[in-house]
């Protein structure tokens, strides 16, 4: 059976679904975006400072969950512009040093008009 994960050190979910499931051994978090959990705003401008900040609330809903970033099996990311791909890896590049499985694709539009969203699956 699915266990529900909720940490108020990352944001709390802006729609009907869960900051992440534990299923088995395995950890799927939902897509974090640049939301400072503290404010509930998106406070970062710049693709790096909104990396950081998705990274960061990645961490918290992982170790809530009894996982870690080390741990992460397989990301997927998007980001609004292809043109931030190099910048978004440098700073993504510094939280998952395990480099994981990923997919990182470009979309249209992101909630709240954020730059960058990433889920994973980690293991427990």
């Amino acid at each position: 059976m699915a266990e529900t994960i909720y940490t108020k050190n990352a944001p709390d979910a802006i729609g009907p679904y869960s900051q992440a499931k534990k299923v088995g051994g395995l950890i799927f978090t939902s897509g974090q975006i640049a939301i400072d959990p503290a404010t509930g705003n998106v406070e970062a401008a710049t693709i790096e400072e909104q990396t950081h900040q998705v990274c960061k609330n990645l961490k918290a809903v992982l170790e809530e969950a009894g996982s870690g970033l080390d741990k992460a099996v397989k990301t997927v990311c998007f980001l609004k512009n292809m043109s931030d791909f190099g910048a978004f890896n440098g700073v993504y590049g510094e939280y998952f040093s395990s480099k994981p499985a990923r997919s990182c694709v470009a979309v249209k539009e992101l909630p709240k008009d954020v730059l960058v969203e990433v889920e994973v699956i980690a293991e427990v």
